[in-house]
């Protein structure tokens, strides 16, 4: 049995000092420390850092030089290993709009890596197809000869390991799809890459959608005579994602975010191969791409994706609203783990839960990434 002691303890509606945690490979008790008994248990000291449950990035297409949608059993597991050391101990390998054969063969890599027996990196939950069922004149970074027709069908054949995937429903058979892929279950539906007015977002999210696919971004924006699919995210019963780079979205709008959404606010990285890499020349969906800081863009000046970790969203989250600690980390673990329907297991510190815990230093740097009570990475 293990012990983390001397950190601020973030559960899902409150933080807590003067407390410890107490695990194997679950979550047994939250304590006080002076009641525990520290012979009985293997000590973790946090050194006064931030004791919080594993974060989950449900949107992320790659790190390190590596693509899901590659279809690199390989690339997968250094895109895992990598992001554990952010604080990511379950995501979802996002696929984009690239040909379907080389969507199925990514699908095909993920499975291959979520089924192996001996796997430590951060845990795959199940892949984010964003695309091929988008609008191409929202496409963003994505390449428009790939956009095909909404297919229900298609979802529900890979739905043993797709988990969510985007389409823009006011296309031509989005209605059919979504209602299908609705009435099968099991797959979160996002809007997103989408022109959609306010009424034809509302009658998707009517038929079945449940989330937005990184808000403000490739979507008919907000004014006040015309919502859009902004407007329609912002204003109904859906989980929205948003890339909090301070890029994609200004920090200026992180509040008022935070404030319409509440716990369906869901922090995502839209991370890409250039992800924990130098600047440089790099490619998206087989698209040429420059990174520069924490800008990727096209040649045309289309931004393709980001470079954030999700351990500084939650810091940018948490240093540009009003939100407590536990709220800002809430939109990293416990509202992904309810949108993708895993939050029985993840993302909150709660007895009986995965012990999928991440010790953070006071800037959000991680110094310690523990899953299954298991430690994966330790800072230096």
């Amino acid at each position: 049995m293990k012990c983390i002691i001397n950190g601020k303890i973030v559960l899902k509606d409150k933080v807590l000092e003067g407390y410890s945690v107490v695990f194997d490979d679950k979550i047994q008790d939250v304590v006080k420390t002076e009641e525990l008994k520290p012979k009985y248990y293997d000590i973790i000291d946090a050194k006064g850092g931030i004791v919080a449950p594993g974060l989950i990035d449900m949107h992320i297409h790659g790190y390190l030089g590596e693509d899901a949608s590659d279809g690199s059993v390989d690339g997968i597991r250094r895109i895992a290993d990598g992001i554990i050391k952010n604080g990511v101990t379950s995501w979802c390998p996002t696929t984009m709009t690239v040909s379907k054969e080389d969507i199925e063969a990514a699908f095909d890599a993920v499975r291959e890596v979520k089924n192996s027996k001996e796997f430590y990196g951060s845990k795959i939950v199940g892949v984010n197809s964003e695309g091929p069922f988008i609008n191409p004149s929202k496409k963003g970074a994505q390449a428009e000869e790939h956009i095909l027709k909404p297919d229900g069908d298609f979802i529900i054949k890979h739905s043993d390991i797709v988990k969510l995937f985007t389409v823009a429903p006011e296309m031509d058979g989005a209605k059919e799809c979504i209602k299908k892929v609705k009435n099968h279950g099991n797959v979160l539906i996002s809007m997103g890459h989408t022109n959609a007015t306010y009424e034809e977002a509302v009658k998707g999210i009517e038929w079945g959608i449940g989330s937005t696919t990184h808000l403000f971004n490739a979507m008919s924006p907000l004014s006040h005579r015309s919502p859009g699919v902004c407007g329609a995210a912002l204003s109904k019963d859906v989980y929205t994602e948003l890339i909090a780079d301070t890029f994609h979205v200004d920090k200026g709008l992180f509040n008022m975010v935070a404030k319409a959404k509440g716990d369906k606010l869901i922090l995502i990285t839209d991370c890409i191969r250039a992800g924990g890499m130098a600047d440089g020349e790099y490619t998206l969906g087989g698209q040429p791409l420059r990174k520069e800081g924490i800008k990727c863009l096209m040649p045309d000046g289309t931004i393709a994706g980001s470079v954030l970790t999700l351990n500084m969203a939650v810091k940018n989250l948490y240093e540009n609203s009003a939100l407590a600690l536990n709220d800002v980390f809430n939109c990293a673990s416990l509202n992904p783990a309810k949108a993708l329907g895993i939050d029985d297991k993840y993302g909150s510190i709660e007895e009986g839960k995965c012990a999928d815990i991440v010790v953070f230093n006071n800037d959000f740097e991680v110094d310690l990434t523990i899953t299954d009570g298991e430690i994966r990475y330790k800072g230096e």
